[in-house]
């Protein structure tokens, strides 16, 4: 009887030792996931950096910024003109916001308000199952799908254009939007909805004049993360939008986008250590840096309307 006593007294300390190397372990290995996390991002930085001064040093860098004419690839002139493959992604982006905004915060708004407790278990889903679909498969949809039932409004659209990739990335953004406004509204306390309603607000009223000026941190936050998504998309314009760089704001037009660009010189179009090579790393800082400014704006718009409840 003793020695079992005993067997059990051991078999405790042995856990406790266990439990106690565990405890100092871990947090030794969070912290050197950190660091890795950290060291990658300075990384990517730095060799981001290294590469564009590289481009720089060939080309200038106010005819970089403020060039109309992107022609990398002419032997005699080429140009590294920006601004056409800034149109091309700002157009692209603006096209799909004007799609995911509307939809996207009244689809949060039925979940939130009107969608009973059933139905929400079946919507939210299917939501993340349309985010989970890759990005590929939504730019032969562009291209085979929607530009076809578009040119049947507009006969002269062409197959390569910015209308087509903009809508279809707006409806892959949907359910980004959605989700994460959803919950901004579901963060909104149900006194607030209770009384309003007591006070003879209709269902509407409460969604348009209650809970979206309560949960509009969140709602601008999911916005300007849905526009950093949109310029980052690189498959459906790469696959949809053509490879024409053309400084316009024509929807019917074939353009270029800073993604699809790198893209199309990843691909093996350019000589490694070349102008063009270089050029990629150039227009991957300025989508980076613009991305970094959009996610600042994000976490800056959630602090200045967050609402203490």
């Amino acid at each position: 009887m003793s020695k079992s006593v005993k067997d059990l007294m051991n078999e405790k300390s042995s856990r406790q030792k266990s439990l106690q190397f565990t405890e100092k372990a871990m947090p030794l290995f969070f912290l050197v996931c950190a660091i890795i996390s950290i060291l990658t991002t300075f990384g990517i930085v730095f060799t981001l950096a290294k590469e564009t001064c590289t481009f720089f040093s060939d080309v200038p860098i106010l005819e970089f910024l403020a060039g109309k004419e992107w022609y990398p690839f002419f032997k005699n002139d080429p140009s590294f003109g920006i601004l056409p493959l800034l149109s091309g992604t700002f157009l692209i982006a603006g096209i799909a916001m004007l799609v995911a905004v509307p939809l996207g915060l009244a689809s949060a708004i039925y979940l939130s308000e009107y969608a009973t407790e059933r139905t929400r278990k079946i919507v939210k889903p299917v939501l993340e199952v349309l985010a989970g679909v890759p990005t590929v498969v939504y730019g032969l949809f562009a291209l085979t799908f929607v530009t076809p039932l578009l040119q049947t409004v507009i006969p002269n659209l062409p197959i390569f254009n910015a209308l087509s990739p903009g809508i279809v990335v707006g409806i892959m953004i949907i359910p980004q939007i959605t989700s994460l406004s959803e919950e901004a509204m579901g963060a909104v306390p149900n006194a607030m909805r209770e009384g309003a309603l007591a006070l003879g607000a209709t269902r509407l009223e409460v969604a348009l004049k209650v809970i979206l000026p309560g949960s509009l941190s969140g709602i601008i936050s999911s916005i300007v993360l849905g526009i950093s998504r949109a310029v980052g998309e690189t498959m459906i314009v790469s696959t949809a939008a053509g490879s024409t760089p053309k400084f316009t704001l024509d929807v019917t037009e074939s353009i270029q986008t800073m993604t699809s660009y790198i893209v199309q010189v990843s691909m093996g179009d350019a000589t490694y250590g070349s102008t063009i090579y270089y050029s990629i790393y150039a227009v991957g800082m300025t989508l980076f840096l613009f991305t970094l400014l959009m996610n600042l704006l994000a976490n800056y718009v959630s602090r200045r309307f967050r609402e203490e409840y």
